[in-house]
């Protein structure tokens, strides 16, 4: 991300016109009254048509599981590599740091994919599951012998924030940074509205570029391994650099919110929490329904990269495409009750961690980490129950909580 950001928006996607035979609807999903309560602006969405138009912005919009699933598999015609937000990096230039991995198609994807896949690999994941159970457990006995606790910052952000800097390699020192510059980062994948002005006082980028370069990664972690394939010649040492800043950027937001929203979950369905005590081993299913439930990552942009059909109609080269995950996610036409939160569901196909090749790279680390915590927490917890207000953090592209209060009992 550069300064220059600060100033006028720097894509003029207003004069587009719609689509032939897109419907075109007045709603604004970056409004703080849709960002609070998504899911009537996405049924509006999902019943107006397979591609609806949204005028203010000039982009369009696809909210059924069908369509979403379609854009986010043919990368050949939805680019990432022009960019996951609004803007269109051939027409409007890159303001973001280089990515190579989410706003990346093949065959530099290919290359980046195949690298962090060994890194983050099921073996490697093994290799992490008792630290992280044990740092679990060690985190939920405290908060459960204080008989309420923040469920927000003292377990979904904190355990995360303890763990996976760890799992990386990362110092201890400026970890707190993590956080600010990655509610800017999917802050910048929407408008340049209020959220977005305000996020850029607290992210720090010489800092987060430091922090993927060899020399200030500890050894033995997920970090160093993506840069021992510079030395197998898979990668750039640039490259390696990036990929870990990358990891580090996208990878603990996303986790900090799908972990909140599995326990704000868990605290509003006691039938859920109570067949989560009598089963723990669900636990990375209450994870994973949480994630279709809550969608933590409500919506992603391609770019048309060439004359393309979706949902019967015509896009051209360079048009701007919104998908909806949440709305997908919820949608009546791809789900049984898809507004029931059910640990037993088996939901394989939700699109919470994308599909096709930008399918989550971390996702089986942020796995790991919610079924660490949440079989921690029905172990030791009879109880849990909302005992305040809960208060929600309004981000562009991501769905969370900033504070939830929690009452437990032993």
């Amino acid at each position: 991300m550069s300064d220059t950001v600060q100033g006028r928006s720097p894509y003029a996607l207003y004069d587009a016109e719609a689509p032939t035979g897109a419907p075109s609807l007045d709603i604004d999903p970056f409004s703080l009254d849709v960002l609070d309560d998504p899911y009537p602006a996405h049924a509006l969405l999902r019943d107006a048509g397979p591609l609806v138009w949204l005028p203010q912005y000039g982009i369009g919009a696809v909210a059924r599981y069908a369509e979403v699933r379609q854009a986010l598999l043919d990368w050949e015609s939805f680019s990432s590599a022009r960019g996951v937000g609004m803007e269109d990096f051939v027409r409007h230039g890159r303001f973001r740091l280089p990515s190579l991995i989410l706003e990346a198609d093949p065959p530099q994807h290919t290359r980046s994919r195949a690298v962090l896949n060994k890194a983050l690999s099921p073996a490697v994941m093994r290799g992490l599951r008792e630290r992280f159970a044990s740092t679990a457990e060690a985190m939920v006995e405290r908060l459960v012998d204080q008989g309420s606790f923040d469920a927000i910052q003292d377990l979904a952000v904190a355990y995360p924030l303890e763990v996976f800097p760890d799992a990386i390699g990362m110092s201890r020192d400026g970890r707190e940074w993590l956080l600010p510059h990655a509610d800017l980062l999917f802050n910048s994948f929407g408008p340049r509205n209020m959220l977005f002005t305000r996020s850029l006082t607290g992210a720090r980028f010489d800092w987060v570029e430091q922090q993927g370069r060899r020399e200030n990664l500890l050894p033995g972690g997920i970090g160093m391994s993506i840069h021992a394939a510079v030395d197998a010649g898979e990668i750039t040492a640039d490259e390696a650099s990036k990929l870990v800043r990358a990891l580090l950027q996208a990878g603990l937001d996303t986790t900090v919110n799908a972990l909140g929203a599995a326990l704000y979950c868990l605290a509003r369905f006691p039938d859920q929490w109570a067949k989560l005590r009598a089963n723990p081993s669900l636990a990375r299913l209450a994870f994973d329904e949480a994630t279709r439930f809550e969608s933590p990552v409500q919506t992603f942009f391609r770019t048309v990269a060439r004359p393309a059909t979706l949902g019967g109609s015509a896009l051209r080269e360079g048009d701007k495409i919104l998908m909806f995950l949440g709305a997908a996610n919820r949608d009546p036409r791809q789900w049984e009750r898809p507004d029931d939160y059910d640990i037993e569901r088996r939901a394989p196909g939700h699109v919470g961690f994308g599909a096709g090749i930008h399918l989550c790279v971390g996702q089986l680390l942020a796995r790991l980490e919610g079924e660490a915590v949440l079989s921690a927490l029905a172990a030791k917890a009879a109880k849990l129950e909302i005992c305040g207000p809960a208060r929600r953090r309004h981000n562009n592209t991501l769905r969370g909580l900033a504070s939830l209060p929690l009452a437990v009992r032993r």
